[in-house]
């Protein structure tokens, strides 16, 4: 499949995912990007504004099965990656597997569950595996997670450490829509005469495959892996900062931006398409200094200030890639 292809069934997605979710291109974009380069994405916005949606409306356009967990206090590790159980017809213990045995799993409300059920998904986000009392069980291919977090609600919530924060490549917000988007939400609802949203595959997981192959072998200049590398570096001496992005960090830069260039139906990057992924691709890898916490200096200024420091490099003609 070559990357043009790539960009024109990536383009049907996204309009099969917006019949459902009214506006929001770019972050629909960017969370098809995350996809694409293989890795997993956190939704953190209110209440209502349609993660549970997004989520279930790519994995029908992408032809995943589907699966959601919803994490409450309660929710033990085992209750997702499955557990053996006895079965007296065999005499044997069995094993059951659990809801991360998926295509795309929906991790909703994800900072309501305690560490130990956190930690749960960390094999299976950076691994693709589940280690069950010794014995590693493969997981599916494609396997993509998107979890959903609420950022106001504080009471009986636990935050993501820092280190599961990292596993995501990127993470989104979708924000209130406008009064035009919110009254086409209402009109959509009212004209379909039903809660379900039901859409049409536009591919499956063997095609989702393919399509992430292709996005594996577009070549990257020096020049713009470089610009990637200033950019996560730049975040890592700016005096506000406690921990700054780390090699992880410039790694997901590159891949983000290449997959949404193939999107856009390029075969190469540009500066630009760097730019766009920087804030949600370094945004949630920056540690802000403690005393600075009730300030006015956030980790989305800090990349705007690598952004603006950091040279661009030159934008290379096509036929000199």
């Amino acid at each position: 499949m070559s990357p043009q292809e790539v960009g024109r069934r990536a383009d049907q997605v996204l309009q099969q995912v917006g019949g459902a979710v009214v506006g929001n291109r770019e972050p629909l974009t960017l969370t098809l990007a995350a996809v694409l380069a293989g890795g997993h994405v956190l939704l953190e916005d209110l209440p209502g504004l349609g993660k549970t949606l997004t989520a279930r409306s790519f994995a029908q356009a992408l032809g995943l099965d589907f699966t959601r967990a919803q994490f409450t206090p309660d929710l033990l590790p085992a209750d997702l990656t499955g557990a053996y159980v006895y079965d007296q017809s065999s005499g044997r213990f069995e094993f059951r597997s659990g809801p991360l045995f998926t295509g795309l799993l929906l991790a909703d409300e994800i900072n309501r569950t305690p560490p130990k059920t956190q930690s749960a998904l960390l094999e299976a986000m950076a691994e693709k595996q589940v280690t069950v009392e010794g014995r590693t069980f493969e997981l599916p291919r494609p396997f993509h997670v998107l979890a959903t977090s609420n950022p106001v609600e504080y009471e009986g919530t636990y935050p993501l450490p820092e280190a599961q924060l990292d596993r995501f490549l990127v993470r989104l917000a979708f924000g209130y829509p406008t009064g035009d988007q919110e009254a086409e939400v209402l009109r959509r609802r009212l004209a379909r005469r039903q809660e379900e949203i039901a859409l049409e595959p536009v591919t499956d997981a063997a095609g989702l495959l393919a399509m992430q192959r292709a996005v594996e072998a577009v070549p990257v200049s020096e020049e713009i892996a470089a610009y990637c590398v200033q950019l996560a570096a730049a975040t890592r001496t700016n005096n506000a900062v406690q921990v700054g992005a780390s090699p992880r960090g410039s790694l997901a830069l590159v891949l983000t931006a290449r997959a949404y260039a193939v999107i856009a139906g390029r075969d190469y990057l540009l500066p630009e398409d760097v730019k766009a992924v920087a804030h949600a691709v370094l945004d949630h890898r920056i540690v802000l200094k403690p005393e600075l916490w009730m300030s006015d200096v956030t980790a989305q200024r800090v990349v705007e200030a690598a952004l603006s420091e950091v040279p661009v490099p030159a934008a290379r003609a096509d036929a000199d890639r």
